[in-house]
């Protein structure tokens, strides 16, 4: 979910996990606002620049169509929404909850109610979030998990200018469609592409025009790298992603960040075409198709040609001497992989960066 309100701005802190800065390919001012939808003003900062939770935040989602009583709805569940309205963080008993007559309405509160619950019981979104991916307990709809990373790359990309890595970062909460042009690997936001080509199809001029949907939309390069943070809420740029030095790098950047931001583990991800005499200890795969690749990888199997032909990006990285990590993992060489679906989509899981990690046992 996502919301576009705008209460007051608070003050942002810098937050206490640094990412070894790369240079730039692009800056823009640092100023410049983005990422507006994620609802970033309806929460506070921490001291350490954790995002904490407020009602705002909690009230924002109620306001969803997806929980608002339609004219229908029975009073329980009217009841129900207008308390929760009034007092975000309420006490909702499971028998009060089990009289909403509706069995959608009674499962999107529940689902609410779960999410709502999850974030309470953590200082911040960040360490809820990695509470979520790491102990899988409760599993939310793709929904929350969507906004919940939305919100928090906000917050983790907050001082970065570099359009780049930001287009990059996008791709975490954003689903995109794989497009291959002129010998180009581009990635399109694939809500984006979908309007288009509605559009398309009934507007005849557009139609007249034919081509492909992307070819409407602008690729990012070194020049508009700078206007990023002004347009990202129109998720209008294309990612070139087939370059090492380009869109690989900006994702590598992007991979860098998040971790350090959730974890306080910084990994360096190098950007290959190919791997060749590596002597793998770990991986991290980014999305669920490169999973399924790179576990061929990892046995040592050779990809077929169908399957070579979906792998987008290939990173290796060394497991650095962290205490967060298993001691018997820290130095290990690795590898991670980014794969597209047979039907062209790319649907990156950042919970993936944190959740494959060798992460020690909490004592």
């Amino acid at each position: 979910m996502s919301q576009g309100h705008s209460h007051q701005t608070h003050s942002h802190q810098p937050h206490s996990h640094k990412v070894a800065a790369t240079a730039p390919r692009e800056a823009s001012p640092i100023h410049d606002d983005f990422w507006v939808a994620s609802g970033h003003h309806l929460v506070d900062r921490d001291a350490q620049g954790g995002l904490v939770l407020t009602d705002a935040f909690l009230a924002a989602y109620l306001a969803r169509p997806e929980l608002v009583p339609p004219d229908e709805a029975c009073p329980v569940e009217r009841g129900l929404h207008a308390s929760l309205l009034a007092e975000p963080r309420g006490v909702v008993p499971a028998d009060e909850l089990a009289l909403v007559a509706d069995a959608d309405a009674r499962e999107n509160l529940g689902h609410f109610l779960a999410y709502r619950d999850l974030l309470l019981a953590h200082p911040t979104l960040e360490a809820a979030y990695v509470a979520l991916v790491t102990k899988g307990k409760p599993r939310l709809p793709v929904i929350f998990m969507g906004h919940l990373a939305h919100v928090i790359a906000r917050n983790a990309f907050d001082e970065v200018s570099d359009g780049w890595t930001l287009r990059a970062a996008e791709c975490f909460y954003r689903p995109q469609r794989l497009t291959f042009h002129e010998g180009r690997s581009l990635l399109a936001d694939a809500e984006t592409i979908e309007t288009h080509e509605h559009d398309r199809t009934h507007s005849p001029l557009l139609s007249m025009l034919g081509g492909p949907a992307i070819s409407e939309l602008e690729v990012l390069n070194d020049v508009n790298a700078g206007t990023y943070r002004a347009r990202s809420d129109a998720h209008d740029l294309v990612l070139d992603i087939t370059d090492l030095a380009g869109g690989r790098a900006a994702m590598a950047r992007a991979m860098t960040r998040w971790i350090a931001h959730l974890t306080g583990i910084e990994i360096e991800f190098t950007p290959v075409e190919r791997f060749s005499g590596h002597d793998f200890g770990w991986f991290l795969s980014l999305d669920q198709d490169g999973t399924a690749l790179a576990n061929k990888v990892w046995r040592g199997e050779a990809l077929e040609e169908e399957e070579a032909a979906r792998v987008l990006a290939l990173f290796t990285f060394t497991l650095p001497q962290h205490p967060r990590l298993e001691a018997g993992r820290r130095g290990a060489a690795c590898f991670a992989v980014l794969g597209s679906s047979a039907d062209r989509f790319v649907r990156i899981k950042p919970q993936n960066l944190v959740a494959g990690l060798p992460l020690a046992v909490e004592g």
